[in-house]
């Protein structure tokens, strides 16, 4: 069984779904591309016990249909060497020895039986099917995803929740600490619907749709799996089982004192100060009329230092502490120029949004206060 492949082509798509295969498995096939040719059709498989991702690319002189695997390390790691040429792939059926040619030289390596690769999940019936712009799913995910926890206690909140409704679609992420909520109004569902995406998945379509130049992704979900379509490349994931928490409930709805501020003067600041904070990385913000003071201190090492900046509050004077790793990764995943930072009482959660909103787009983050000393 013979064909040929563009190699730049082969080699860029096999990295792309390489990074769904675990470091370890404890299914050795697993650590395989599987091969799938069907015509001029060439299907490119990677796996992991919860996730598929596939990609198809064209191939000539495809002699007939055949399916085999292949370890991904070797061939990933040899065809990096190579520039930009047709690759001539010729492989024994009964014995699954491979050999592939190229310029000035050859492989050979040996394949493992295409019967041995576990099949993607398939959804059951009553699944929901909804088109999502890509831009509008990448932004989601970009936004909300540094928010996910790392708590196997509660596996729910290390993911992604999806919130589909007949007005918008809504992704959060929370880790208990700091909250998003991204909010789109150009895209609703025909009825109310969700499912909680897993960190790693999410992640992968993250750097999937940085590359995607279709218009839209089609995304499929029953109770367990979800299927994201993208042209291109398609995954298939197995969804977290569990009920998301209420995270409405836990947004602040009165918030009298509002601090708007340049997000990158105050991430600059915050910075500096940071590196003299005790290892809690507590900085406090004593906020007035036209200034919010940022300081932090370490006692251990009678360390300290103290920065203020210009903005614009309205409300009474006030002392908050936060932990300023928390604060800064909000606001480097805040678009625009100004951020809004909407203040109960030093006690209570600080909202915080962008100066200016996408149109159609609502987004909001949330971080929860530390208890200052004085």
């Amino acid at each position: 069984m013979n064909f040929t492949v563009s190699s730049s082509m082969l080699s860029s798509r096999l990295q792309t779904i390489s990074r769904v295969i675990n470091s370890k498995n404890t299914i050795p096939v697993l650590d395989c591309i599987l091969f799938e040719l069907e015509g001029n059709r060439l299907t490119l498989t990677a796996s992991d016990p919860e996730n598929t991702l596939n990609t198809s690319i064209e191939v000539v002189d495809c002699s007939e249909d055949f399916s085999f695997a292949i370890s991904s390390k070797i061939l990933i790691d040899s065809l990096k060497e190579i520039s930009e040429q047709p690759l001539r792939f010729e492989v024994k059926k009964d014995t699954l020895e491979i050999t592939i040619y190229y310029q000035n030289g050859k492989y050979s390596l040996v394949g493992q039986n295409a019967d041995e690769y576990p099949g993607a999940a398939v959804l059951g019936e009553g699944a929901v099917a909804i088109n999502v712009p890509t831009k509008v799913l990448s932004s989601g995910i970009s936004c909300s995803l540094f928010a996910t926890a790392d708590d196997e206690v509660r596996p729910v909140m290390c993911g992604v929740y999806f919130d589909f409704t007949p007005e918008s679609i809504t992704l959060v992420a929370s880790d208990g600490h700091k909250l998003v909520r991204c909010r789109d109004y150009s895209v609703t569902g025909a009825e109310k619907s969700a499912f909680i995406l897993p960190k790693k998945p999410a992640t992968l379509l993250k750097n999937l749709l940085g590359k995607e130049e279709q218009e839209s992704v089609s995304i499929e979900f029953d109770g367990r799996f979800a299927i994201f379509d993208m042209g291109d490349y398609k995954l298939v994931c197995r969804l977290f089982d569990g009920r998301y928490p209420n995270y409405n409930s836990v947004i602040p709805q009165n918030n009298p004192h509002k601090l708007t501020v340049d997000r990158a003067s105050l991430i600059s600041t915050l910075r500096r100060v940071a590196i003299f904070s005790s290892q809690v990385s507590l900085i406090k913000l004593h906020i007035e009329d036209n200034k919010v003071v940022i300081s932090a201190q370490d006692t251990d090492f009678s360390t300290s230092a103290e920065e203020s900046i210009a903005c614009s509050y309205e409300g009474a004077s006030m002392n908050i502490g936060f932990r300023a790793s928390f604060l800064i990764d909000i606001l480097n995943n805040t678009p625009g120029q100004d951020v809004i930072i909407e203040l109960a009482d030093p006690s209570r959660a600080g909202v915080i949004v962008p100066a200016e909103q996408v149109d159609k787009q609502e987004l909001l983050m949330l971080l929860m206060p530390m208890m200052l000393t004085e």
